[in-house]
């Protein structure tokens, strides 16, 4: 059966879904129409039901639950590995301060709304071009997802606040940023094979670590080999292979936060 799918460019996408993509496992007869996107790009589709499978920041699924169910495998939860506001060393920040963001319904987004609340003044920009806006003065902070955090501090931007530890500190659970959903209106078996096959081939990518790498830099946007090992170890781990009881407790706890009543499972 082919399928649609949705992932972003970043290491620890292209890292997971690498050998269900490149059949380095056995597929179950499943195959997919990729498109590559930014997250922002990958949520707003999501919540117009687009795409037949997808990846999306867990504040997204919150808003398309009805459209989607999660999978046990894919997602990016843990520790010390939220969101960071950044700006340059001499900037203060106030309410009215502009604030670049890499997308409204990101959970960095979501995050930040409730450390700080009284921020009003934000823009939506690619994720990838973020330090750069801040470092221009087009901004004065910024908010970071994926590899720009382990190159702010090379450009000369400090780190605000890791709001990722402001949610572990009140929550004692990990981190929900992003999960893998299917469409609810498809069959069942259809649902759980993807499912099967993606965790095959998460287990595949950490027993096969460099078979991947290829493909994650083909599409990377930091090429550099320690950058990439970096931003793979820390979003891909065991709530990947399967969420797990605490993991879900996180992605409930997200739903309960955002207020969303929910009459449908949140998971497959």
């Amino acid at each position: 059966m082919k399928m649609t799918l949705g992932i972003s460019p970043c290491p620890n996408d292209t890292f997971i879904f690498d050998a269900l993509l490149h059949q380095k496992i056995d597929t179950e007869g499943i195959e997919f129409d990729v498109f590559f996107a930014d997250v922002k790009a990958l949520n707003q589709m999501a919540l117009k039901g687009k795409l037949d499978v997808t990846k999306l920041s867990f504040h997204a699924f919150t808003r398309c639950v009805t459209k989607y169910v999660l999978l046990d495998s894919g997602s990016a939860l843990g520790k010390k590995c939220g969101p960071l506001l950044i700006t340059k060393p001499d900037t203060v920040l106030c309410n009215s301060s502009k604030i670049a963001i890499p997308g409204k319904y990101t959970t960095a987004n979501f995050l930040l709304n409730i450390a700080k609340p009284d921020y009003s003044n934000k823009k939506e920009i690619i994720f990838s071009k973020i330090e750069d806006e801040v470092l221009s003065g087009n901004f004065d902070a910024g908010l970071i997802i994926h590899e720009n955090r382990f190159t702010y501090q090379q450009k000369g931007l400090k780190k605000v606040q890791d709001l990722g530890e402001l949610w572990e500190k009140t929550t004692k659970l990990p981190i929900p940023l992003g999960g893998i959903v299917v469409k609810r209106s498809l069959p069942f078996e259809i649902k759980k094979t993807v499912e099967r096959v993606l965790r095959n081939s998460i287990i595949y990518a950490l027993k096969n670590r460099n078979s991947s790498l290829d493909f994650v830099k083909t599409h990377a946007q930091e090429m550099n080999s320690n950058i990439i090992n970096s931003h793979i170890d820390l979003y891909v781990n065991n709530y990947s292979v399967s969420l797990t009881q605490n993991g879900r407790k996180a992605v409930m706890l997200l739903f309960d936060k955002a207020q969303i009543q929910q009459t449908e499972s949140i998971f497959l």
